[in-house]
């Protein structure tokens, strides 16, 4: 039990990492990116391409990841996706997510659709039993590094969000961008920064989960749902909603398939019905704003 908690838990931050900056583009941007998960995956055939070919340390390619999206989404967001703002939802959706077809089809011809095989370094293959019997916790050192390297990340974006100045101008610019613009603020920098920023975020997830979910070209389409489900159960408001959803999917995911394998991820759409059910608007929402 405490394993399968404990891998459930490293399941669920990984999704958080993945699917944090479409919260922050949805909720924060107000903007629909249904190609969200391209980014992911250029994140992680960037850290298979720098260990295989570059022959890079993990531990480096994982910053390598995360700019080199993030310089990815910024070229993408002047060229592309700023004429999309303003723009109703369903042809944002529709923009995104021929995007995202466009990265499948793209990565499949220049890389080819066999699964890519990421070597981890030694330290990080092994593994540790604490106690025995039903109290025998056994914790991946890998998943363990996951755990630890995404909470320092969520406690970061919490206070990059709510105590810096940064993050008061990017809600006054999606709350009221002509007011906020007036005040003397650059909603287009500030914009830029942002989709920046949460492309960079699922790069570095794609990095983290290539070992644990696989890269091959359909990883955006393959997971674009529990992205979508992480943003929808957590409320798009704050970062401690898609953590705590994330937390609560990965737990049920990995139980649910352990315990009742024939139901697949059936435990986790029953549990995003529970949830919407009690919470349309998801678990956490922020008050005051449009």
């Amino acid at each position: 039990m405490l394993t399968i908690l404990f891998d459930g838990i490293a399941y669920g931050m990984l999704l958080f990492v993945l699917a944090v900056g479409l919260a922050v583009t949805l909720g924060l941007m107000n903007f629909i990116n249904l190609a969200h998960g391209a980014f992911a995956m250029a994140g992680g055939y960037i850290t298979v391409y720098a260990m295989q070919k570059l022959g890079l340390p993990f531990l480096l390619c994982l910053p390598l990841a995360f700019v080199l999206t993030a310089l990815i989404g910024a070229v993408l967001e002047r060229t592309l996706y700023r004429p999309m703002y303003g723009k109703p939802h369903l042809d944002q959706v529709l923009f995104s997510i021929g995007l995202a077809f466009m990265a499948v089809a793209g990565v499949d011809y220049l890389v080819g659709s066999s699964q890519q095989n990421l070597q981890l370094p030694g330290w990080l293959r092994g593994r540790t039993e604490v106690g025995d019997g039903a109290l025998l916790l056994g914790m991946g050192h890998y998943r363990l590094f996951i755990i630890a390297v995404c909470a320092v990340l969520a406690v970061v974006l919490q206070l990059v969000l709510t105590r810096t100045r940064f993050g008061s101008r990017l809600r006054a610019a999606v709350d009221d961008p002509a007011v906020a613009a007036g005040l003397g603020i650059n909603v287009n920098q500030v914009f830029l920064a942002t989709f920046a920023v949460g492309s960079g975020l699922a790069g570095l997830g794609g990095a983290l989960g290539a070992e644990v979910l696989g890269m091959d070209p359909t990883f955006p389409l393959k997971y674009m749902i529990y992205f979508l489900i992480v943003v929808a159960v957590g409320g798009t408001s704050s970062i401690t909603g898609p953590l705590a959803a994330a937390l609560l999917l990965g737990i049920a995911d990995v139980a649910g398939k352990y315990f009742i394998p024939k139901m697949g991820a059936f435990t986790v759409y029953l549990l995003m019905i529970l949830i919407l059910m009690w919470r349309p608007q998801g678990l956490f929402t922020r008050k005051g704003g449009k």
